[in-house]
């Protein structure tokens, strides 16, 4: 049963499409009750016109939806097909900060698997994770064998990261993150002897460019490459450096390349990319998984 009447209005009408907030939340801007908010502020605007009182419904493929000035990205048209071959669903996600990459939160927070369909969610698993503060590219699949490769240190699989620090990183810090730093472990208490933790080391980082703001300070923008992650690792490197990380974005993972997803969306690897993946870790298709 409808829970709005028919109206001149389409966007008063419940069969105009989906509900506003939950537009935006599938879109990657917040929670839907944090998209509420947002749209009782008055910084929410569908096809130039503010919204202010809820409920409201749009076509999100037909509808112009602008939050806080950006133009809401439009869902891909088409059904999308994730099992390409070898027998098993891979997933690109655009990772959003304030998303939590694991399949289950005590806390009620918003998961990577709530922002794609609910029928491959509940079979697909995030490969590694990337703090609730970072955003970027996670790989999602039902694939084991390929999640053990692209994750155990053995394999040595490559992931780089986009990182904004405040303050200025000076060529004396880079050769002490390429040459390695012992990050804190609470295991070892102080005096207790022998190395605070476990060496950490970045298989390479360049200073992408310096920026200079005389309100904010100085603040550097990184590429950094990883092959064996601990956690919150490039965080813990750059503190041992003094400097804090504003932004931390993962842009690839082996051979796959964030590129042309927009925030809070999703799509299936190509063929192409699946078998660059199985090349990465050595893993071989048989025909009967590219069936």
């Amino acid at each position: 049963m409808s829970d709005a009447k028919p109206t001149d209005d389409p966007l008063r009408d419940s069969s105009h499409g989906v509900r506003l907030q939950k537009a935006m939340s599938r879109a990657g801007v917040a929670s839907r009750r944090d998209c509420e908010a947002l749209i009782e502020q008055g910084r929410v605007s569908v096809n130039g016109e503010v919204v202010r009182a809820l409920p409201v419904w749009v076509d999100p493929q037909t509808d112009r939806i602008v939050v806080d000035g950006e133009l809401l990205a439009k869902p891909r048209k088409g059904p999308k097909r994730a099992v390409v071959g070898f027998g098993h669903t891979y997933v690109m996600l655009h990772k959003p900060r304030g998303v939590i990459s694991t399949t289950d939160d005590p806390q009620g927070r918003r998961r990577v698997t709530d922002l794609i369909d609910p029928g491959l969610a509940r079979r697909v698993y995030p490969v590694g994770r990337l703090d609730a503060d970072s955003t970027g590219l996670i790989l999602l699949t039902d694939d084991g064998e390929l999640t053990n490769r692209l994750t155990h240190p053995s394999y040595g699989v490559s992931k780089r990261y986009i990182v904004s620090v405040r303050g200025r990183l000076e060529e004396e810090d880079l050769e002490k993150l390429r040459k390695g730093l012992y990050l804190a472990d609470r295991k070892v208490k102080p005096g207790a002897g022998g190395p605070a933790g476990k060496r950490a080391s970045v298989d390479e980082v360049v200073i992408i460019r310096h920026e200079v703001d005389r309100t904010r300070g100085d603040r550097t923008l990184l590429g950094i490459t990883l092959s064996e992650g601990q956690n919150r690792e490039i965080r813990r490197l750059m503190a041992r450096v003094g400097l804090k990380v504003r932004k931390l974005k993962r842009v690839g993972i082996g051979p796959l390349r964030l590129k042309g997803l927009s925030v809070g969306h999703w799509r299936p690897l190509t063929r192409m990319e699946i078998h660059k993946l199985y090349r990465d870790v050595g893993l071989k298709a048989t025909r009967q998984d590219e069936s």
